[in-house]
């Protein structure tokens, strides 16, 4: 087998783990969608719909694939055993193959800026430490800034993340205004002329409009200290939370501009079916996704890798 086919095989099955749970549901309703004559059975596209919805891919996507399976199925000859599987892996591939947002690139002799967005406990700052592993793997000089000012175990994950990368890591006091941690960062990446900054904001409740505010003024001071700063905005969502993260990442969007997806904690547990959901609504691409605990699980996101773990026997 050729490395990058081994690749691809390890990353397949560190998805497939990470979707056993949307997987299981999601066939133990479906049975056989379609007879052996290929006729749509009513019933069993209804569980097909039925198991759509509860590994949370959304009312309408659902419905929109079972209408994908129900006019490719009436098609196809006899010789075509496994149809549902067939149309939904290109659906959700094609679905999930999103270009988004243009990103900006960072000008010549500026650091890139990300600036990590999200509600408490989606595992942000855990991934943006991540982001930070994966950048000094890759022989990028690299600049942490820990803007969570309100709790303090943030600063400290960071710290200890640093300290093991080996990268500096900006920090004030905690409870300091986090557009000034950011304006000391930018200022601290330029004199270092590095290549990556990652910024790490506190977690807010979407529906907390000053907290909200706040992430646009952080937003304000990066592009004010850095030419098309920044560059990416990436909203981290949990797994778990289901249709709610529809909503988060509607109001992130409204208020910070996100231009990519992190989904996380993808361990086995969660549904992670609502990336469809969010994608479909919002057009923004998924950029990572997050299978475990150590800096090598998380994933440069695939779209027909996915499908093919999420939809496969």
């Amino acid at each position: 087998m050729a490395p990058e086919d081994r690749g691809r095989s390890s990353v397949f099955a560190r998805l497939k783990r990470g979707l056993f749970m949307t997987h299981t549901e999601l066939f133990a309703k479906v049975g056989s969608a379609v007879r052996a004559t290929f006729e749509p059975d009513p019933a069993a596209l209804d569980a097909l719909e039925e198991g759509l919805v509860a590994a949370d891919v959304g009312p309408a996507t659902a419905a929109e694939l079972v209408a994908a399976v129900k006019a490719e199925a009436g098609r196809r000859d006899a010789a075509e055993q496994d149809v549902v599987r067939r149309v939904l892996k290109a659906e959700i591939t094609r679905r999930l193959s999103v270009r988004g947002p243009e990103v900006a690139g960072a000008a010549a002799g500026s650091p890139h800026v990300i600036l990590m967005v999200g509600v408490n406990g989606t595992g942000k700052t855990t991934t943006t430490a991540k982001l930070a592993a994966r950048g000094v793997a890759a022989g990028k000089s690299v600049v942490l800034a820990a803007a969570d000012t309100f709790r303090a175990a943030a600063v400290e994950q960071l710290e200890v993340w640093a300290s093991r990368l080996n990268v500096p890591l900006v920090k004030h006091a905690s409870g300091a205004d986090p557009a000034a941690v950011v304006h000391d960062a930018c200022a601290a990446a330029l004199a270092r002329k590095a290549d990556l900054l990652l910024v790490d904001t506190a977690g807010r409740l979407h529906t907390k409009h000053n907290l909200m505010e706040e992430l646009s003024k952080i937003r304000r001071i990066a592009a004010r200290s850095i030419p098309g700063a920044p560059h990416e905005v990436l909203l981290v969502l949990d797994a778990v939370t289901g249709m709610n993260g529809v909503a988060q990442a509607r109001e992130f969007m409204k208020s910070v501009g996100v231009t990519g997806l992190v989904l996380t904690k993808m361990d086995g547990t969660a549904k992670g079916g609502v990336i469809l959901a969010i994608v479909r609504e919002l057009a923004l691409p998924v950029r990572y996704v997050g299978v475990g605990e150590t800096a090598d699980d998380l994933l440069d996101f695939d779209p027909a890798a996915f499908a093919e773990a999420l939809v496969d026997d």
